[in-house]
């Protein structure tokens, strides 16, 4: 460990020289990009040095309290202090994903349950929306498909910190990835029966354009369309919408928010490279035998990772035996105990080199 943090705190030090020169900023991404590892390592060195102070406390307490007795609680109080510190700081030095100071592009997809699934699905993007602006985040939506009653059949949008930092969008909202189940009587329901239905919801961390992932001209289908609004009215007169399809995956995107064609290809573009990103990601990690979670990709509902139970105001995650009675609550945005209960259980995990 030592040697490994010696190396950290070293390269801590080398990015701060850097950050601090002017011409390195004449380079965004690549200032962007240093900006990002300074801000990861920061409380690791923090800690490191919170110890390496406590420790000079406690020897200087020691040699005190053996001369005068009084200083002997100051001893115990630093004594119980170390082995919290040096657990933090274990858990710091444990590798992390490299993504989490990343923003994220989530989608929702409605699956089984027609109408009623639809309006699900426009129950969770508000879900996430609130959370987001509890967060001091900012939800940009890119492209949607209404349903008639007003949910969506799907939705695209990208959630963006407003500032870096070592824990970002991706860092709280990875784990939403999978099937979401819920129970309650649909507005549709004339008989009061209670019926089951399922959303998709999809979460890619947006990467910046990268060489690792390279896309040929050749391999895309361009379609351009109207922008619509609810219930499929149409509310731009151009067509200024963007459908890229990506033919060797069948990855397909869309984009119709931003003010013209250009800007929706690109932001299409954005999108696509983030897609095609992640798929490399997990491609690579399946060849590895590598035990990291996947999302589900279908919208079945009996593969389900979270259920929202109307009638008894439950929500439950089953992958972490998550259960709690304030369902109200979570759909309008208060998701940290879900989300905190996901993220105790990925921590032991690695702390048990799972």
């Amino acid at each position: 460990m030592s040697q490994s943090l010696d190396s950290l705190l070293a390269e801590y030090d080398e990015l701060e020289k850097k950050l601090a020169d002017p011409s390195v900023h004449a380079d965004q991404a690549g200032a962007r990009k240093l900006g990002k590892r300074y801000a990861q390592l920061g409380p690791i060195v923090q800690t490191a040095r919170e110890i390496e102070q406590a420790r000079n406390d406690l020897e200087a307490a020691k040699e005190l309290a053996a001369e005068d007795r009084t200083f002997q609680d100051e001893v115990e109080q630093i004594e119980q202090q170390l082995p919290r510190l040096e657990e933090r700081l274990t858990e710091l030095l444990l590798p992390r994903d490299p993504h989490d100071g990343d923003d994220v592009l989530l989608e929702i997809k409605s699956g089984e349950g027609g109408e009623e699934s639809a309006l699900f699905a426009g129950d969770l993007l508000r879900m996430y929306t609130r959370y987001a602006e509890r967060q001091g985040w900012k939800v940009e939506m890119l492209d949607g498909t209404d349903s008639d009653l007003g949910g969506f059949k799907d939705v695209t949008v990208a959630i963006k910190a407003k500032t870096t930092t070592p824990d970002g969008v991706w860092s709280r909202l990875k784990w939403e990835g999978g099937v979401h189940r819920v129970q309650r009587v649909p507005v549709t329901e004339s008989q009061g029966r209670i019926h089951t239905s399922a959303a998709g919801v999809l979460v890619f961390p947006e990467t910046e354009e990268t060489t690792e992932v390279e896309i040929d001209e050749k391999d895309l289908r361009i379609d351009v369309y109207r922008s619509s609004g609810k219930g499929g009215q149409s509310v731009n007169t151009t067509d200024s919408a963007v459908r890229i399809t990506h033919l060797p995956t069948g990855i397909v995107v869309s984009c119709q928010n931003e003010r013209s064609q250009l800007q929706n290809k690109a932001r299409a573009m954005q999108v696509l490279q983030s897609r095609l990103a992640a798929l490399a990601e997990e491609q690579k990690a399946q060849e590895q035998s590598d035990a990291r979670r996947t999302q589900i990709r279908t919208v079945d509902r009996s593969e389900r990772v979270r259920t929202y139970n109307f009638p008894e105001s439950r929500i439950s995650d089953h992958r972490v035996g998550y259960k709690a009675h304030n369902l109200d609550q979570v759909l309008d945005g208060d998701l940290d105990a879900v989300v905190d209960a996901l993220a105790a259980a990925d921590r032991a995990e690695r702390l048990a080199g799972g």
